[in-house]
């Protein structure tokens, strides 16, 4: 009869430990997703444009009116405004559901992110510094206003970020492995997630440069480790290259709309405004249409037609301004990169909600707004506001403390954060975009929560 499995003391109080830890992270998760259900029509709390084409994706697929990955028409450059993944994942939900709309993506997704950020960015956090990072981490996780409203919202940007951190699990455990092949998977799952998005298109080189300046190895073990990163990204998204070029007589590598994104981030400014530039896709769409005379009542979109050729005009036209104001442009990317940080306090305007601190007036029906029920939800929702103040400066602290604990693996997150906030910052961007950088600092803030424990408690050792 085989003996019953058995935990080390230590092993049940971490279990215990994380059990409640996620029992709080999910009560937190469902009452964002209350106050979140309750607001998806409304334009401030959910952006239904974007939803809008993933929507007709999806039901065209079901509907046997679109194809799942190749385009036939040479003219359906709006096809290429976003990877196709994303599509698929909402008709695979909408099948199986029975449901076609935001409300059964917005269950499905609610329940994944749930789970798998706490799984990921505590593994992570193990796996880098330690079993006491991951626990303070994982408190962190739990408490994150941000983290709760992207996981609950019907988008492509957690999702999408399920795939970077585990590539960016596998590469921390190749580096400390001196391991070619688990480099080279990191990279196939960087790549997956560029098929739901393109934010992390080039994540891969970023990540190459610490494997080759930084690794433990041999010159040339770090060369191979480095090189196999950055095969295993182009290889995942070769299919989406070879397509685009194949059908577009302009070729695009994987579609986006940087050129929009830049376009409209100078409309963010007083002189960008000044100079004809303008916020929103439907104020650029519009000005496109009076520029190129096509008849008000005429079919017009971001990117049909001619989007790819519209989408290099709209760079080369934002180029040209940003070389005329160089130095005025680095301080609006500043202002921006700030914005993707400001977490606490009142947001900053055009980069989207860090979240709420969830209420029994937001998050319950009239009737269970006392007792009770309504204390505790009140409770976490202190919590949350100061977890919002404390975790930059906590991660800024860990990571000075992560650099002297282990510079090698501390440069690949650090890599990471770098890619998202500086990068990623040149064009408009939204906090959701740069979530995998939030996804980083509760680790370094745990690690710092940590550190300055053990500081404390060694002092009022000596004291005694």
């Amino acid at each position: 009869m085989p003996f019953p499995l058995r935990f080390s003391p230590l092993a049940q109080r971490r279990v215990l430990f994380f059990f409640l830890v996620f029992l709080v992270a999910a009560s937190i998760r469902l009452l964002t997703f209350n106050f979140l259900r309750a607001n998806l029509n409304d334009p401030g709390w959910f952006q239904s444009g974007s939803y809008r084409v993933f929507d007709k994706r999806a039901n065209d697929i079901l509907d046997g009116k679109g194809k799942l990955f190749w385009i036939d028409d040479p003219s359906r450059t709006d096809l290429v405004q976003y990877p196709p993944a994303y599509p698929w994942m909402v008709s695979a939900i909408y099948s199986a559901s029975g449901q076609r709309s935001a409300y059964a993506v917005q269950g499905v997704q609610a329940v994944l992110d749930s789970i798998l950020s706490m799984v990921l960015i505590t593994g992570l956090a193990v796996t880098a510094y330690g079993w006491p990072t991951g626990m303070a981490a994982s408190v962190l996780v739990a408490l994150s206003p941000l983290l709760s409203i992207v996981g609950v919202t019907p988008s492509a940007d957690a999702p999408t970020t399920w795939f970077v951190f585990s590539g960016l699990w596998l590469l921390v455990i190749a580096a400390k492995r001196s391991s070619i092949s688990w480099a080279f998977v990191s990279g196939l799952i960087l790549g997956v997630a560029c098929w739901l998005r393109v934010n992390p298109l080039y994540l891969c080189l970023f990540w190459a440069v610490p494997l080759f300046l930084f690794g433990r190895n041999n010159r040339w073990m770090s060369v191979k480790m480095a090189t196999a990163v950055v095969i295993g990204t182009v290889l995942m998204i070769l299919p989406i290259v070879i397509r685009n070029y194949v059908v577009f007589p302009d070729f695009t590598p994987t579609g986006g709309t940087i050129g929009a994104n830049l376009w409209e981030g100078l409309g963010e400014t007083e002189l960008g405004r000044s100079n004809g530039f303008a916020l929103g896709d439907e104020v650029m769409v519009e000005r496109e249409r009076v520029k190129l005379g096509v008849p008000a009542d005429a079919p017009f979109e971001q990117m049909w037609p001619d989007g790819i050729k519209r989408e290099r005009e709209r760079t080369r036209e934002s180029l040209a301004f940003i070389r005329q104001h160089p130095v005025w442009y680095a301080g609006v990317v500043l202002h921006r990169m700030w914005g993707m940080l400001k977490i606490a306090g009142a947001p900053l305007p055009y980069y989207g909600t860090s979240g709420i601190n969830v209420t029994s007036r937001k998050c319950l029906s009239p009737a269970r707004q006392g007792g009770v029920t309504a204390a505790v939800v009140n409770g976490l929702g202190m919590l949350q506001s100061v977890t919002r103040y404390a975790l930059v400066p906590l991660a800024a602290f860990g990571c000075w403390f992560a650099v002297r604990k282990d510079w090698a693996i501390t440069s690949l997150l650090l890599a990471t954060i770098f890619y998202y906030l500086v990068p990623g910052s040149f064009a408009h961007t939204e906090i959701r975009y740069v979530l995998t950088l939030h996804w980083i600092l509760p680790i370094f803030a745990g690690l710092s929560v940590v550190t300055l424990g053990q500081f404390v408690r060694r002092r009022l050792f000596v004291s005694r």
